[in-house]
């Protein structure tokens, strides 16, 4: 099963010029943590540059009492993105979100553009349907046993 399968397409994005107050109200309308920080891209569509999270507004703007209508998005998201293309796999996903320390990566088409985003909550809901979904494999074959013993089979 490829990312793009799973991912959500719904992005919520906004540009680096965007206030720091304004990215906030988008993620409360939205009710999301986080925004790809997007550019228009010279074969269409908006590439992902960044990536801002209700953590990073907290620590970076709040904590330190400052002003987040005078600061921007871009003053306070991360230097670079970590993307990963829509064809890969689930472990590849996982595999990179560990050892880039995210939880969070744009989803990306061939030539850069943004086509979803994935968590790793999304994650953790589809291996632990996929762990139960085994589990309960496991729980019918010994009950299945069970009853071809009995019956004498």
């Amino acid at each position: 099963m490829t990312i793009s399968a799973i991912c959500k397409r719904d992005v919520v994005a906004t540009r680096r010029t965007e206030s720091v107050i304004d990215a906030a109200r988008l993620m409360r309308k939205h009710h999301v943590g986080s925004l790809v920080i997007v550019e228009d891209s010279a074969q269409g569509g908006m590439v992902p540059v960044g990536i801002i999270t209700d953590r990073d507004i907290t620590v970076s703007v709040t904590a330190l009492g400052l002003d987040p209508a005078a600061i921007t998005v871009n003053e306070i998201m991360a230097d670079s993105v970590v993307c990963i293309h829509e064809n890969a796999g689930i472990a590849e996903t996982v595999a990179l979100m560990r050892t880039k320390g995210v939880r969070r990566l744009p989803v990306v088409n061939d030539s850069g553009a943004l086509t979803g985003v994935i968590a790793a909550d999304d994650l953790l809901s589809l291996l632990a349907d996929e762990l139960t979904g085994l589990a309960d494999s496991a729980e019918r074959e010994r009950r299945h046993e069970q009853e071809t013993r009995r019956s004498g089979v």
